[in-house]
This record gives structure tokens, sequence and C-alpha cells, in this order.
């Protein structure tokens, strides 16, 4: 059997009642032999979610589930990454769905572009929303204030070797990624936008993002006191300050001319 290109690895904690809408979606694709499908099972407790689990691993052998004690969503995709057999890694969450052009692109961008490491896409909302997340090409700037690009984008697994992966010590679950993205940026990786939609992302209540916005002041903390993000801290409240001054245009034309330098300085 030939080597996949791409491994996908998705994470499920109780919420098997997804999951098979998952994994259709990775399979409206037809090039099977470019991807593989590894399935982190974090310690599910829940009746159904083992249910269907037990499911897909005796009807879909294409599919490899890897079980687990629940450690946590950075773990989790860390141990599955670690089982991938592709040279690229696209992250899934049990409860959204893949579109084929994710894969294409995330294939046809790094096979042919050495300098490339992530490529991202636009985002389609549904359940609790009903609306597109437009994504945009690479801004430091932009990306010490907020992150843009969600974990379901394709990205380069030496790069995660590197790095040593997702932080498994954050201490609240959901900005694993934005994480991720900075300590990427920081070591001089790549980003690549492409103007189409990516993937279908869940809205629903309780959701393991919206509880991790409510930490955040305590995340934002963790991450910009890293020694290799210390820098962008700085950086990042020297943003804040110039969004302020509205009426200082003399300050404003100084703090903007702070933010070229260090943009500059930073390669950005």
């Amino acid at each position: 059997m030939l080597r996949p290109k791409l491994s996908i690895i998705i994470t499920c904690y109780n919420l098997g009642h997804y999951l098979e809408e998952a994994i259709a979606s990775i399979k409206y694709y037809s090039s099977f032999e470019d991807y593989e499908i590894i399935l982190v099972n974090d310690g599910s407790t829940d009746k159904a979610t083992l249910q269907i689990l037990e499911k897909i691993e005796q009807k879909d052998k294409s599919i490899f589930v890897l079980h687990q004690a629940n450690i946590g969503l950075a773990k989790a995709r860390n141990n599955g990454i670690k089982l991938a057999k592709g040279k690229y890694i696209i992250p899934l969450d049990a409860d959204n769905k893949l579109r084929p052009e994710c894969i294409k692109q995330t294939i046809a961008v790094l096979d042919s572009n050495l300098g490339i490491d992530v490529v991202h896409g636009d985002t389609q909302l549904f359940g609790n929303k009903n609306s597109v997340w437009k994504g945009k090409p690479f801004d430091v700037a932009e990306m010490v204030l907020n992150n843009y690009i969600d974990a379901c984008a394709g990205f380069r697994k030496s790069v995660w070797e590197e790095l040593r992966g997702y932080d498994e010590n954050m201490p609240v679950m959901g900005f694993e990624d934005w994480d991720l993205w900075l300590r990427m940026a920081v070591r001089g990786c790549r980003f690549q936008y492409v103007e189409t939609t990516f993937f279908d992302y869940r809205v629903r209540d309780n959701s393991m993002l919206a509880e991790a916005w409510k930490e955040r002041p305590l995340l934002l903390g963790y991450i910009f006191n890293k020694k290799e993000l210390r820098h962008l801290f700085y950086f990042r409240e020297c943003l804040i300050e110039n969004k302020k001054l509205k009426e200082e245009p003399a300050l404003k034309e100084i703090l903007q001319i702070i933010i070229k330098k260090i943009k500059r300085k930073l390669h950005f």
C-alpha cells in the first residue's frame, strides 16, 4: 500500500453523534490513496459515543482508532499526529465537517511550494449560526491580537515535530491552535491563505472554545509569557495602544512607525 500524503486527525470526546457525519465529509474527497484517517477517542464515557466508535472499528478498517484515557485536546491531537504516516496534517474536531477542497489545496500548495508550511481557508458556520467566516492572508499584527486561523488547516508534520507539537500544559483547553500558530510564526513558518471554504464549523452551546473565551485573560498570560513569545506581548500592547489613540494623531503616527519597525525585525 502506498504511503498517504496526508493524515487527518479526528479527536473525539463524547461527541459520537456527530462522528459519522465528520467521517462522511472526508470521504467526499475521492482520491482515497491520498489520505488516512486517525480517530483519537480521548476517553469518551458516553454510551452512544462508545457504540458508534465500536461500529466504526468493526465496519471501516480504513480508519485507525486510538483509545486512550481522557488527557485533553492537545495530548489527543499530539498522540494522533505521532502515529501519522502522512507528511501533511489536518486536525478535525469530531463535531465539524471537512470540505474536499481542504485536502486538495493542502496537498497542492505544500507539494508545489516548499516555502509554505501552513495552508488555511474560509469556514462555513452552521448550527446556531449560518454564515461564512472569511479568512485572510497571515498578518502577525492581527494574529497577536486574535486568532483568525482555525485548527482545521493543513500543515507539515515536520514543523509540528520541530515545535514538539501542541502545548500539552495549557491551563484551559481551547486556544491550542492559536499558541501553535504563534510559535510557528516566530520560527519563521509561512502561511498560505486560499480563498475557498475548507470546512464547516458547528456553532453550539457550551463548546470548548466558548468556555475558553471565559478564561481568555488567563490563557493570554500563559501564552505570551513563554520565552519565545514574550517579545510578542510587548508588540501586542503597542498595537492595543495604537487602536486607542483616535484623537492623538502625533502619538498614533509614532506608534505606527514603531509597529512597522517591529514587523520588519520579526520578518513579517
